[in-house]
């Protein structure tokens, strides 16, 4: 008999966009610890599935993909998903990244390497901000 995952409805879900295979499991592992759900992807296009099939209380993404570059992968979640935080987790930490990063819809820009806490205190807070929103539209 196969185990089946029961997903609390509760627990906040990330989308993470990261190639290297090494920072994925890393950042994953980081906010697992702290009851996240992370669902993670390497490509825009395997980002694109993702976002466009489940749902996500936050994208978390990285500048440089194979396929292309972290920004037309949040100018595409923007086109169906005008609402849900973006944060760029990325390597590139030039002040134009991040205003790029910025005016492309995204939220927040977080150059790595932080401190995990520092990754989680920025998550934790626009998904409850998120969350405040969401529930504030539903109850008007």
């Amino acid at each position: 008999m196969r185990a089946q995952i029961m997903r609390i409805p509760d627990t906040p879900r990330v989308l993470y966009i990261e190639d290297h295979a090494d920072t994925r499991e890393l950042v994953t592992l980081v906010l697992e610890q702290r009851s996240y759900e992370v669902v993670s992807g390497s490509s825009i296009a395997s980002g694109v599935a993702l976002a466009t099939s489940q749902e996500f209380d936050l994208y978390l993404l990285d500048s440089w993909l194979p396929d292309g570059s972290g920004l037309d992968l949040c100018r595409q979640i923007r086109e169906f998903d005008p609402v849900t935080p973006i944060v760029f987790y990325s390597a590139a930490a030039y002040e134009i990244d991040k205003d790029q990063a910025i005016a492309c819809g995204a939220q927040a820009y977080l150059i790595k390497p932080s401190q995990p806490s520092e990754l989680c205190s920025l998550v934790t807070s626009l998904i409850e901000a998120h969350r405040r929103c969401r529930c504030a539209r539903a109850a008007s």
